[in-house]
């Protein structure tokens, strides 16, 4: 879920949905690119996997075939690589492909569309996950209930987890240095957060930013608002899930799972959201960090490693893609996001999702299972690009060579704070996050926009949620 050089979740990770209904219209030179009906063999009987192009390349592909075929010699698969923009892009094309009968049996979706799927085109695993509880133990018991839960959608299981990235906090070690600043703390606070930004402001010239953050819903402004005891939208639990809960789960793990999350009624206008928003305003006015920029960020490596920014929100794809762009383990590290009212995090995380379309649905449930197995993720993330679902891959072994330090963190901001959740992502999750960067943008213009321009959003908001999806 990289680009070549790496960005996420480049797309999921820095990524943002792009102008989603745009990607439908496609010319009628590009609609075999769209369809699929250029791919040879596309009716051969394949099962077929449909991945977001830039994440996976030949290696990647070639993992997953190959090793599929000495465990299921009987299945052909083909994986799909959709070269799309972001993923936006990548779900109007599928739902292109879905339109014009051509659909993929398996699409890798990111929290981004797990309720969107989930609802209108996924199938539940529910009777799968039953019948081969002995075979799954392993898997649950080296993936945390969190992930498993943020695929969940009304008390049925959609995908299984094989990757996620929290919002973690990145630290330019050279940058700490000049500043005479120490590593945090693991406990430390957004006033030392702010007061780490100011001694680096100091210690540094005028073409410096101490923290540098992009406008899009995984790591925008979305961490604050989780550290501040607040959300987007209003969240909750759904019923059920207990089926999943108490068959693979000790009893303190299980406590307070659900069906998975609700996301409801837009809060915007909240006073907690609007002090996330201003104290974000109050970095802008005191140049501690720029108005934040859209896209997915694909500049900011570059800037970080040269020592040109101080501190950003990524999660475990970053100890890659900085090891790609020449920081020895050193010269950076990785802290947990600091402490506000409380110090839950947030995440996003990715897996296979089944289409109801799908001809082949229980050979496409060896190919999930598959993707699932340790050995798979183990071949398949050998340059941590991102952050593997499975606990028992997360090893000094893996990160001596490309860092950081405290790699710890990766996996302890779920173990470590059990409540930290996925980003809000209900089924209008792409009208729900175009509002949200059109007025995250226009609320930071100064402290005196902030309210007003979150009342613009709050109304947004609600009539993207009564939309039906």
């Amino acid at each position: 879920m990289t680009d070549s050089h790496f960005s996420r979740r480049s797309l999921l990770r820095y990524g943002a949905y792009g102008a989603g209904a745009a990607a439908l219209a496609g010319t009628a030179a590009s609609w075999d690119r769209l369809t699929g009906a250029d791919i040879p063999g596309r009716d051969d009987g394949s099962l077929v996997v449909a991945t977001l192009g830039p994440a996976y390349g030949p290696e990647a592909i070639r993992t997953l075939t190959e090793g599929f075929k000495k465990v299921h010699p009987d299945i052909k698969l083909r994986i799909n690589a959709v070269q799309a923009t972001d993923w936006s892009d990548f779900f109007a094309k599928i739902l292109t492909q879905i339109a014009a009968g051509t659909a993929p049996d398996l699409v890798y979706v990111a929290t981004e569309g797990v309720q969107l799927f989930a609802q209108r085109l996924g199938v539940a695993l529910d009777k799968w996950v039953k019948r081969d509880a002995d075979e799954l133990r392993e898997y649950f018991a080296d993936v945390h209930p969190s992930l498993v839960e943020s695929m969940m959608y009304e008390g049925s299981l959609y995908q299984l987890p094989v990757e996620f990235n929290a919002a973690d906090i990145y630290l330019n070690s050279q940058v700490l240095k000049r500043a005479g600043a120490s590593f945090p703390a693991a406990d430390w606070t957004r006033d030392d957060f702010t007061a780490l930004l100011r001694d680096m402001k100091k210690s540094s010239g005028s073409q410096f930013t101490p923290y540098f953050w992009t406008n899009r819903l995984w790591g925008g402004v979305v961490p604050w608002l989780f550290a501040n005891g607040t959300n987007l939208l209003s969240e909750s639990k759904a019923p059920g899930g207990a089926w999943l809960w108490d068959s693979f789960y000790p009893a303190a793990d299980r406590q307070g799972r659900g069906g998975g999350y609700r996301w409801t009624t837009p809060q915007a206008t909240h006073e907690r959201v609007e002090e996330a928003y201003d104290y974000l305003a109050s970095l802008i006015q005191e140049d501690l960090c720029t108005r934040p920029e859209g896209g997915n960020g694909q500049n900011l490596i570059g800037v970080f490693s040269t020592g040109r920014v101080g501190v950003t929100p990524a999660g475990g794809f970053w100890a890659g893609g900085l090891n790609l762009a020449g920081m020895k383990p050193g010269s950076f590290d990785v802290q947990y996001f600091p402490r506000w009212r409380t110090q839950r995090m947030q995440f996003g995380a990715a897996g296979y999702a089944l289409l109801r379309t799908s001809k082949l649905q229980d050979e496409a449930w060896e190919f999930i299972k598959f993707a699932s197995r340790r050995d798979t993720l183990m071949r398949l993330f050998e340059t941590n690009q991102t952050t593997p679902a499975r606990r028992s891959m997360l090893t000094a072994d893996r990160y001596r060579e490309m860092g950081p330090s405290h790699w710890q963190v990766f996996y302890d901001t779920l173990d470590k704070f059990p409540d930290t959740g996925p980003i809000p992502a209900p089924p209008q999750v792409a009208e729900v996050e175009q509002v949200l960067l059109k007025h995250t943008g226009t609320a930071l213009a100064s402290r005196r926009s902030v309210a007003p321009a979150l009342r613009r959003m709050q109304s947004d908001l609600e009539k993207a949620m009564e939309r039906d999806v």
